[in-house]
């Protein structure tokens, strides 16, 4: 307990040392500045470490070609999603998306933080004292973290580039699906079992997002927010669609079980993606929570290896 103050006492007197003394000039030519979800900030035009504070930003943050020089942990495969681990493999980690250290990423001494209003809206002032920070508004928005990234490593053109090449698999993909199904777009229900309810995403949830994107339409068109849990079968109804991508939350074997009672239920049966046999399951991580421009990608992967369409080039 005593250490823990000590340590505390130590950051704030940090804090205090960096508010009072100022870091020598930048010249107003060697700035430039970004609006972004917590006001304005002037970002020094040449980045060479930044901090990324939520996964999204990470996937970006690579996905443009730079290594970050510190990164919050994952929420699953910890410390590094498989995905990105080779990219990450000597990166420092500065704790959880939702608690991230702060003594940690001052020792990395960064030129930019990238974090989100969502998780970090409550230390946004420390971390500005530590290095401009940028956030974005939420977790989900994948386009917007990238392009905010983008801007914050100088790196427009290339986050331009990322994101033309998913449209234009984006259109091959809707080009293949329109000639396979007799019906488009397609009703999508991305139903997330955990070990003892049923998730539905919706809009305002990153594979959400990503197959709005793509197309997808969804069921509850007039529910706001990012999904809604079902805690009982006799909701069933209320998920029927064309198609249904499955999100196993864990390989916990009480997880397994509960989506084994739920596609038992008889109004299960009845509902048009399981008549139809579209029922798949997908990869947790780049469904649910990678939350960037690569993890978009491989959903995309995902649905041309489902439909059995011609992978495009990245």
């Amino acid at each position: 307990m005593q250490v823990n103050r000590i340590k505390r006492w130590v950051l704030m007197l940090a804090m205090c040392v960096l508010v009072a003394v100022p870091a020598t000039p930048v010249m107003a030519s060697e700035t430039k500045t970004i609006i972004h979800a917590m006001g304005s900030t002037e970002v020094p035009k040449k980045v060479l470490r930044v901090v990324t504070l939520f996964q999204g930003a990470t996937d970006s943050v690579v996905a443009l070609g730079v290594t970050p020089v510190g990164v919050v942990d994952s929420w699953a495969q910890q410390p590094t999603y498989d995905y990105l681990r080779e990219a990450l493999a000597n990166v420092a980690h500065v704790g959880l998306e939702t608690q991230p250290n702060l003594e940690a990423i001052m020792a990395l001494k960064p030129d930019v933080i990238i974090g989100t209003k969502s998780r970090h809206e409550k230390i946004y002032r420390q971390l500005s004292q530590i290095a401009p920070t940028v956030m974005t508004e939420n977790v989900y928005d994948f386009k917007t973290t990238l392009d905010l990234t983008a801007e914050a490593l100088n790196k427009q053109e290339k986050g331009q580039q990322l994101w033309h090449a998913f449209q234009q698999r984006i259109t091959a993909f809707r080009k293949a699906i329109k000639q396979h199904e007799a019906k488009w777009p397609l009703t999508a229900a991305v139903l997330n079992v955990r070990a003892d309810h049923l998730r539905l995403y919706l809009k305002q949830s990153f594979s959400g997002v990503v197959l709005k994107e793509i197309g997808f339409q969804f069921p509850l068109p007039k529910e706001n927010g990012w999904g809604v849990k079902l805690k009982t079968k006799e909701a069933l109804p209320s998920v029927n669609a064309d198609v249904f991508f499955i999100i196993l939350q864990s390989d916990d074997a009480a997880v397994r079980q509960n989506y084994d009672a739920w596609r038992a239920h008889p109004l299960w049966q009845m509902l048009t993606a399981p008549k139809n046999k579209q029922v798949y399951e997908v990869d947790n991580v780049a469904w649910l929570l990678s939350g960037g421009i690569l993890g978009a990608e491989q959903i995309l992967d995902q649905l041309y290896h489902m439909y059995q369409f011609p992978q495009t080039e990245r």
